[in-house]
């Protein structure tokens, strides 16, 4: 079970078979990462070991956790970050609670 008031950085990362969009927010809020990321091991972990670095506890969600999504997962989890799904379904469903 992840203890959500240790995460420094939540990281979304919409994953796709190219390239991917990652998403880091403090816990209040503050964006420290928002652009597109290459689907390749030297650019995830060097996102991942640098978020790491200067936060400490990285928690890494994608909406697929399979296929293309498998390869960010396991970078995440090699180089000591938290990581979580959010269905597709669910995060359309908590999108539409917010206008605009």
């Amino acid at each position: 079970m992840i203890e959500i008031g240790e995460v420094a950085v939540f990281l979304g990362l919409y994953v796709g078979k190219g390239e991917h969009h990652g998403r880091g927010l403090t816990p209040a809020g503050k964006t420290v990462f928002d652009k597109r990321l290459p689907n390749s091991e030297p650019k995830l972990r060097a996102l991942f070991d640098k978020l790491s670095a200067k936060y400490d506890t990285v928690l890494v969600v994608v909406d697929q956790p399979a296929n293309i999504g498998a390869l960010p997962l396991a970078v995440a989890r090699d180089a000591g970050c938290l990581v979580a799904y959010l269905p597709g379904l669910t995060m359309r469903r908590i999108a539409d609670l917010y206008s605009g």
